[in-house]
């Protein structure tokens, strides 16, 4: 399969939104054309794509010579399968956004075009960092997606959000991962001050020429200088995630952004960071991560305790939502820096998990809050008697949240624990011992929105999910079903490319046979 297939998957939502700017009076149907156009793009490479062979779709030109700079694009399976659930949950979430886009119902001012061109452009930069093997380039689109992201948290307000507050959660998003990315630059630029003094790199910012090298701890400047920049790169992914204890943005910037963009932000760019994490750190730096991963594993668990617990204590069922993406990221994150196969391949399998769960979560209480006028859970009650399909599909995802054996979050935490245990077996137990407090903080928050008898604020204003809702939300929760009872091609595709970042091949091929036995399913 020939030709710039890469280019064309990240640069068609780019054009696209353009076009949507240029023509605001038809943006949503511009933005679902040039997202489904993208996804297909992605179906096809995902046809085409070798697991056992390697960075595939190979795209390499010069760009800036003089500082070994160049647009360079490459695919492996961890970019495969983060790049298509960029382009699955893209068109999913203009759907869920549709009235969000036309703004004039909410009396914003803004117009659609605005609202789909900023959502594109998050995509293409998402997507383009998934499959760039430049590290300067990547660096450049992980800053570059802040700024329209930043426009949607402050423009676009959620049910209950004012002004001041939309503003104040985009400024401290922005100040946040803007404070990340300049540690970062420090640290970009001290790679290619480290290539350049390296014999048979002479200055380069290309990953596929750096990684052997650095595989072998044959880059110069000492492990003073590779630690430096292990953590200039931890740093910056560290606050994308979110990583305990930086993630105090994300709560705000959730809670105050429209339910769509929620979902944007917490299912695919913070990916980028924990993606992040995985090629750049354990590749460029494996000495460091050794030296390094149980103190990131025990800020992981930290987090996932953290994010647990307070999820519980919150009266607000989209902060509720937002904190158990801080314990799902530690879980992810611990797996990364356990440094084994099954915990690695677990993680990426966690994020594709986590990207269609959250998604299916997020968007129902989304439709449930804009219905009530109200993100308070005290303000709902018995809502299951008026709208069931809004109540069936909380709960699958709820369960989803919880890891319930059979849906697909159940699958990569137990790969995670597992992987984990076989060198961190305190970490690890800390971490199932979450699965405790994630039972409780979904049961308890359905119990109290969807059991008993409904209260004339719910009766009159609560209906059930309509046909574009279940549009949108029945993919989310098939995704969920079909990743819990055959995550086999996400596997096969993700085990060769975490192989070469963790200290042992991955055995996710006899725990899932183990897990499919025990389901009766069968590759």
């Amino acid at each position: 399969m020939s030709g710039p297939w890469l280019t064309l998957l990240w640069a068609l939502p780019a054009v696209g939104a353009v076009v949507a700017a240029a023509v605001p009076t038809v943006a949503r149907w511009i933005g679902l054309l040039f997202s489904v156009g993208s996804l297909a793009i992605g179906i096809a490479l995902a046809c085409a794509f070798e697991p056992h062979h390697g960075y595939q779709f190979i795209e390499s030109h010069r760009w800036i010579p003089a500082f070994g700079a160049g647009y360079t694009l490459g695919l492996d399976g961890t970019g495969l399968v983060l790049a298509l659930l960029t382009a699955v949950l893209v068109p999913v979430l203009l759907l869920a956004g549709w009235r969000d886009a036309g703004g004039e119902k909410r009396g914003s001012g803004r117009r659609a075009g605005a609202y789909v061109a900023l959502t594109l452009a998050v995509e293409a930069g998402v997507l383009l960092s998934f499959v760039t093997t430049d590290v300067l380039l990547f660096y450049l689109v992980f800053e570059g997606m802040l700024i329209p992201l930043y426009f949607l948290i402050g423009g676009y307000g959620g049910t209950g959000s004012t002004e001041g507050e939309r503003s104040r959660a985009a400024v401290r998003f922005l100040l946040y991962n803007l404070a990340g990315g300049l540690v970062m630059l420090a640290a970009v630029v001290g790679l290619y001050t480290v290539t350049a003094r390296t014999p048979g790199l002479g200055g380069t910012f290309d990953l596929r020429a750096i990684a052997p090298v650095a595989a072998h701890g044959g880059l110069a400047g000492g492990q003073l200088a590779q630690n430096l920049m292990f953590l200039g790169f931890m740093f910056a992914f560290a606050v994308k995630a979110p990583l305990w204890p930086l993630h105090s943005w994300l709560p705000d910037a959730a809670v105050q952004s429209t339910p769509a963009t929620a979902v944007l932000m917490m299912a695919l760019v913070d990916k980028v960071g924990t993606f992040g994490m995985l090629r750049y750190c354990l590749t460029l730096f494996p000495d460091a991560s050794a030296r390094y991963g149980p103190w990131v594993c025990a800020l992981a668990v930290i987090g996932i305790v953290y994010g647990a617990v307070m999820a519980i204590a919150q009266s607000d069922i989209m902060a509720l939502i937002a904190y158990t993406s801080i314990s799902h990221f530690g879980f992810i994150i611990l797996g990364v820096f356990a440094r084994t196969g099954d915990s690695q391949a677990g993680s990426v399998l966690y994020m594709v998990n986590h990207g269609v769960a959250t998604a299916a979560l997020f968007l129902t209480a989304g439709v449930l809050v804009a219905r009530r006028g109200s993100r308070r859970i005290a303000d709902f009650g018995g809502v299951w008697s008026v709208a069931p399909r809004l109540g069936a599909a909380f709960l699958v995802a709820g369960l989803a949240t919880l890891s319930l054996p059979g849906l697909g979050p159940f699958v990569s935490e137990l790969m995670v624990v597992v992987g984990t245990f076989q060198r961190y077996p305190v970490a690890a137990v800390i971490a199932v011992s979450a699965l405790v407090l994630s039972a409780l903080y979904v049961l308890w928050a359905y119990q109290r929105m969807f059991t008993g008898q409904p209260p004339a604020t719910v009766t009159g204003t609560v209906a059930d999910a309509g046909p574009r809702q279940l549009v949108f939300l029945a993919p989310l929760l098939a995704g969920v079903l079909v990743l819990g009872l055959y995550p086999g091609p996400v596997l096969d595709a993700v085990n060769p490319s975490v192989a070469a970042t963790s200290s042992e091949t991955p055995a996710s091929h006899t725990i899932w046979s183990a897990t499919a036995s025990a389901s009766g399913v069968h590759r």
